[in-house]
């Protein structure tokens, strides 16, 4: 490849960002974006340890610790290997999308990319986070436009968000007394899905033939993620109120999204369970220790992409190094 990837035949890809934004940066300029780059981490931590620090002021640890000993592994297997599918669920909606802007990806290749990208995602919150990472790797090497990659990837944010927001609106029905408020989440959510129709076919009507196929397939996501919920409450012997850890824990998910914090959404996901715990009147530590046992899942799902940072997941199975 040219100057904006050199891998030598070793992973990681070195990224010139100079040289793929074809402009000269300043010393100054680049200066200040380094600084801003680092204030946003520096705040990011700051929320994360806030959050954390909340938390652990609230609960006994020592509960924790010892919830999550008692709990039944085959169950959190379980969770994990359901928590691994809807991965692979969400690996190929994204195709669809880089399908949809002429970015041909194989499903080897697609799915590895994914993987490292979620390892970024997770373990490198200071630097290139891994959806950026594939927005300027798949742009230079397919010559797609970075504005167009990045409609993908934002889009498969969108449509992920959408179907947990329908949880969120299905749920509230059996959760939350106020009518009017059960009305404004459905209403919400089911309005949200012409809106976004009509954004797509007016801003980026390329992605319009992949609308229906990637929406359903951010429900399989969600579904499998619901799934992976309720597996993670049965190794903890948790059977009752169940409706609403899982209400609670959904919501914690959408809060997650928010860019406001260090390894997606660390901390900030825990304070929401905890203090939603707290309004429904049910256990704190078990609503903790949900939220701690999924993110645990996260992680191990993750590592996996260690494996790509070595070894270049654009490789087609017939190239040699």
């Amino acid at each position: 490849m040219d100057k904006l990837i050199t891998n030598n035949s070793n992973w990681p890809y070195s990224i010139d960002f100079q040289a793929y934004l074809g402009a000269p940066m300043d010393k100054r300029t680049l200066s200040e974006t380094k600084v801003t780059r680092f204030l946003k981490l520096l705040i990011k931590i700051a929320v994360s340890v806030s959050c954390l620090w909340y938390v652990f002021n609230k609960i006994d640890f020592k509960e924790v610790i010892i919830a999550i000993k008692n709990a039944n592994w085959i169950w959190l297997f379980t969770a994990f290997l359901i928590y691994t599918v809807s991965k692979i669920i969400g690996s190929y909606r994204l195709n669809i999308y880089f399908k949809n802007i002429k970015i041909n990806l194989t499903s080897s290749q697609n799915i590895k990319l994914y993987w490292l990208g979620m390892f970024y995602n997770l373990f490198l919150p200071g630097a290139i986070t891994g959806d950026a990472y594939k927005v300027l790797v798949l742009s230079k090497k397919y010559d797609v436009s970075i504005k167009k990659t990045t409609a993908a990837v934002l889009l498969d944010r969108f449509s992920g968000l959408l179907s947990l927001g329908l949880i969120v609106a299905f749920y509230s029905i059996f959760i939350i007394k106020e009518k009017w408020l059960i009305a404004i989440f459905i209403i919400g959510v089911l309005s949200a899905i012409p809106l976004l129709y009509f954004i797509i076919k007016k801003i980026f009507p390329e992605f319009l033939p992949g609308f229906w196929s990637t929406f359903l397939l951010g429900a399989a996501v969600q579904l499998t993620i619901l799934i992976c919920a309720y597996f993670i409450l049965f190794s903890l012997n948790i059977y009752d109120d169940q409706l609403i850890f899982v209400f609670i824990f959904f919501i914690a998910i959408v809060a997650s999204v928010l860019p406001i914090s260090v390894g997606g959404g660390l901390g900030v996901r825990e304070f929401v369970m905890i203090e939603g715990a707290k309004y429904a009147g049910i256990e704190q530590h078990n609503a903790l220790v949900l939220s701690l046992l999924f993110y645990l899942i996260t992680l191990g799902c993750s590592l996996i992409g260690l494996i790509y940072v070595f070894k270049n997941p654009l490789k087609k199975d017939n190239e040699i190094n």
